[in-house]
């Protein structure tokens, strides 16, 4: 099994809520991701001890120059990702490709189109993106969440690895993360890079309203070289905080949270969704199509979730969004109304029924 798709956590842990199904309905299955040569891909992957490939694949884009980098790197990302193919062929009785989307399934799966090898791919957002369009014209099988994607594409619920997921009650992971178990606890993430808005309205509202804060602590994940700075706002206000640039295990953030502020990258509101924490999304603010406000909106129309503009200056998201987050601070039957409208919901099973089809399309390449 190949599994295509990096440059982001937001596209490889996906990938690893695949495998982790596919290894339970296929015993000795094999995986092997093909993720981007960005350092927290390798970072990801060898924490979880899985075996990669990178890819020197690039972004497309308008501007020249980003858009010569990817031209100029095609032809390698796909000349290595067939080397890849081509090992697995001479390894294994069928070799089947799972491509997550992003910039490195695009050159993965024409690899895998140009050896014969069957292609599903996994549309994680709300509105296909250039690599997921690419992919789908040639795909076997095509997931996707509700959205704008054909209506011929197999719709599934959120994709969700296991470490993401809470494994225990909120006060036992509220303890392994060394708070206080019995406190209410805000989460705060960006994803896996980071946001930088959101940390600056966590800043701006430790300044502007600390006595919201009483009675909370927060965890909070906001990516790489900006973690001294907000453990420094948090630890001025006295507010009582666990703050790192990365968690990799999710699940006992996620299982701590009483609310959580995010981002609304499929897999951020695929983790919200499947341990049903009241959420203010925060989509990135620089998408022309607003995949991310898309993305969050079934939880938002279920009354699980809200959603606010990311205005990016912190003066300016204060009386919006702050504003919005101090009134959920503040009430607690709003809270539990919205953790009980994630019933409605059902469970975040996408990685299981992405697991079922591969089977379907295991089982086909093995009689071929």
């Amino acid at each position: 099994m190949l599994l295509a798709g990096g440059g982001s956590g937001g596209h490889i842990f996906p990938a690893v809520a695949i495998a982790e199904r596919l290894r339970e309905r296929e015993p000795g299955v094999v995986c092997r991701y093909l993720v981007s040569d960005r350092p927290l891909d390798a970072e990801i992957l060898r924490s979880l001890d899985e075996s990669f490939a990178a890819l020197p694949a690039r972004p497309p884009s308008v501007r020249p120059r980003p858009l010569l980098r990817f031209l100029m790197t095609w032809g390698g990302a796909v000349r290595a990702a067939r080397e890849t193919v081509r090992r697995a062929q001479c390894d294994a009785d069928a070799v089947v490709m799972v491509a997550t989307g992003g910039f490195v399934s695009a050159p993965a799966a024409q690899a895998a189109r140009a050896e014969g090898v069957p292609v599903v791919l996994v549309n994680l957002d709300s509105s296909p993106g250039k690599a997921s369009r690419f992919v789908g014209r040639f795909a076997r099988v095509r997931c996707t969440p509700e959205g704008s994607a054909p209506a011929s594409w197999e719709r599934i619920r959120p994709v969700v690895r296991d470490a993401a997921r809470a494994g225990a009650p909120a006060r036992v992971c509220r303890e392994r993360l060394g708070l206080d178990p019995e406190r209410k606890t805000l989460l705060v993430t960006g994803a896996s890079q980071g946001a930088n808005s959101i940390n600056r309205l966590l800043e701006a509202l430790l300044g502007a309203h600390r006595a919201s804060f009483e009675g909370w602590q927060v965890i909070h994940q906001t990516g790489a070289s900006e973690d001294e700075r907000v453990r420094a706002a948090y630890a001025a206000a006295g507010v009582p905080a666990r703050v790192e640039a990365f968690f990799g295990a999710m699940g006992d953030a996620w299982g701590a949270a009483d609310l959580a502020v995010s981002r609304a990258g499929a897999g951020s509101v695929g983790e919200a969704w499947a341990n049903r924490v009241p959420t203010l999304f925060l989509p990135y603010p620089f998408h022309r199509d607003e995949h991310q406000r898309r993305n969050a909106e079934p939880l938002a129309r279920a009354g699980a979730a809200v959603i606010e503009r990311d205005l990016v200056a912190p003066e300016a998201n204060l009386p919006t969004a702050g504003e919005r987050l101090v009134s959920l601070l503040a009430d607690e039957p709003t809270r539990a109304t919205m953790r009980g409208a994630f019933e409605t919901l059902g469970p975040a099973d996408g990685a299981a029924r992405v697991a079922e089809l591969v089977s379907g399309v295991v089982r086909s390449a093995r009689g071929a």
